[in-house]
């Protein structure tokens, strides 16, 4: 089961980076400049933060985020967290991109959802898909926790 949830979401990934390709080219953007934007569009965030949301390294997405801000489109902000670790936040351009995207996401989102049988059904699925990503989040902090040392007494 593991194998075939593994190739079945390595396709999904595909496929959707194919239709943010898709969607994000009229804006003038690609899927990774999309994802990297839409990751601050909120709040600034430094690149490591950006990088953990989504789940990619942290080279990547400074890469990308370098290629952004040197085409206006994201900038760098100072960071009273960390002198060093910038924040990374969309410019005027860079939100208006994002925003050119809109219409066709909202019109393939809506088109997604009728196939896959309503929006009920397009929740459950995201909540699916939520949940295995926690389960993995959960796996994987629990193979970076040491075991406790047996024999070990504690309190002292």
């Amino acid at each position: 089961m593991l194998s075939g949830t593994a190739l079945t979401v390595f396709r999904l990934n595909g496929q959707f980076l194919s239709v943010a390709e898709e969607l994000a080219g009229p804006a003038g953007l690609t899927a990774a400049w999309w994802q990297v934007l839409g990751a601050v569009l909120h709040e600034p965030l430094p690149v490591a933060g950006v990088a953990r949301t989504m789940g990619i390294t942290r080279q990547s997405v400074q890469r990308v985020a370098d290629l952004l801000v040197d085409r206006g489109l994201a900038e760098y902000r100072p960071n009273p967290a960390h002198r060093r670790a910038k924040l990374l936040a969309p410019t005027a351009d860079g939100l208006a991109a994002v925003r050119r995207i809109a219409p066709q996401h909202a019109d393939f989102a809506h088109r997604l959802a009728e196939q896959l049988g309503g929006r009920e059904e397009f929740a459950r699925t995201l909540d699916t898909l939520r949940r295995l990503t926690g389960a993995l989040d959960a796996l994987e902090s629990a193979a970076d926790t040491p075991p406790p040392v047996r024999g070990a007494r504690r309190g002292r």
